[in-house]
């Protein structure tokens, strides 16, 4: 009966045994990780040539981003309008044409600029004759003729006459006539509108026929002779600036691979723009050395990128393949484990500043010693293999 019951008993036995042999081949899952963490075998690290070090410190500059444009002061910008409105005549200038300090821009015509002239020379006429009568009532008031109220009467009314013509001669000046050529067989039928200053036409708002009233702009002209920059630096950074410090700038339109150029602070602002928490800081170009073909290219109003170096400080750094760029924030990667089968690797946020000589200054926003075991190279490789790790997500 014994013999009988191992017999019956030896299928299960062999079959038990056939499932723990099939349960020790089957590979044991590695154990979860956190998010920020990646493991490689040694050759993947081998392979993807990853390459471990320190923070380093170097005497790098310090410096403040900030964006602006190309600009010019305000009184190298004008703006041209009619001081008596009129209809346009002439107009012999085009947007981008150079005009010398008193070139004719347009030519204006109005019959108020006939009527004006014939008050002018009405008014002088009047002068004429009471200076005229005065003259007789003092002569009468000598001898004793003349009543003496009629002496004071023609004096008034001179000097009214006076006042009232001086009026008019100056209305005449600020429309673009002078007085002094004025006569009865030389009234102008129309008034010149001439440039105040040398510049450029930045834009032309009329067309000929057009009528224009006073407070119409027909032009407006810029002078580049004092190009300079206006950035915008946020609070934070605005008491790091200072004036004479250098500045670095580029101008995002003409391409990643255009060289700085170089400028220089010569006004910080000391009031708020309330919109955007900033403050405006002006800078002088360079327009002497090498750098004076590029700069005399710049346009007003052209957008611009600037790093304004505010001194040299100790910093740490890493080289630039230990970064991966992620925006304001980037990331690096540093050693927490390592056996016989490989290493264990964790993320950290740090915001980068300057760069000098493929070194890029970094502040860690996790406490890490100097001497932590950081990846020096290959960290996109890193990324990139956390990122499968964790379905493609973040």
């Amino acid at each position: 009966m014994k013999v009988l019951s191992y017999i019956a008993l030896l299928p299960f036995v062999i079959a038990c045994g056939s499932k723990t042999e099939k349960a020790a081949d089957k590979p044991t899952p590695p154990p979860p990780r956190a998010p920020n963490e990646v493991f490689l075998s040694k050759a993947q690290i081998q392979a993807a040539g990853i390459e471990l070090g320190t923070f380093t410190r170097r005497d790098l500059g310090t410096e403040v981003q900030a964006t602006g444009q190309i600009d010019v002061p305000p009184s190298h910008k004008v703006s041209i309008t009619a001081v008596m409105g009129g209809y346009v005549q002439q107009l012999p200038v085009l947007p981008g044409q150079h005009v010398l300090q008193g070139s004719v821009l347009a030519t204006l015509r109005n019959p108020d600029y006939l009527k004006l002239q014939q008050d002018y020379l009405q008014s002088q006429a009047r002068i004429v004759f009471l200076k005229q009568e005065t003259a007789r009532q003092q002569v009468l008031n000598d001898e004793d003729v003349g009543a003496r109220r009629k002496l004071q009467q023609a004096t008034s009314e001179l000097r009214t006459e006076q006042a009232a013509a001086g009026s008019l001669a100056a209305q005449l000046r600020l429309i673009g006539l002078k007085p002094e050529r004025i006569t009865a067989t030389n009234i102008q039928p129309s008034v010149p509108l001439i440039a105040p200053i040398s510049g450029y036409v930045k834009a032309v708002m009329v067309n000929p026929g057009q009528f224009v009233n006073p407070q119409d702009v027909l032009i407006e002209l810029v002078d580049r002779s004092d190009l300079h920059l206006e950035l915008k630096v946020f609070e934070r950074d605005i008491a790091k600036v200072k004036v004479g410090q250098d500045i670095l700038f580029r101008v995002p339109a003409q391409g990643a691979s255009a060289q700085p150029l170089p400028a220089t602070v010569f006004l910080v602002g000391k009031a708020f723009d309330d919109d955007g928490r900033t403050v405006s800081v002006h800078a002088h170009l360079h327009d002497t050395g090498p750098d004076a073909a590029a700069t005399a290219a710049l346009l007003p109003g052209q957008y611009v990128s600037a790093r304004i170096l505010t001194g040299r400080t100790p910093q740490r750094t890493l080289p630039e393949d230990a970064l991966v760029p992620g925006g304001e924030v980037s990331y690096g990667y540093y050693q927490v484990k390592s056996d016989a089968k490989g290493s264990t690797f964790r993320r950290f946020s740090l915001r980068p500043g300057a760069t000098d000589q493929g070194q890029v200054a970094v502040r860690p926003l996790d406490k890490l010693a100097d001497t932590t075991h950081l990846v020096v190279k290959g960290a996109y490789f890193l990324d990139a293999e956390r990122s499968k790790g964790q379905g493609g997500d973040e």
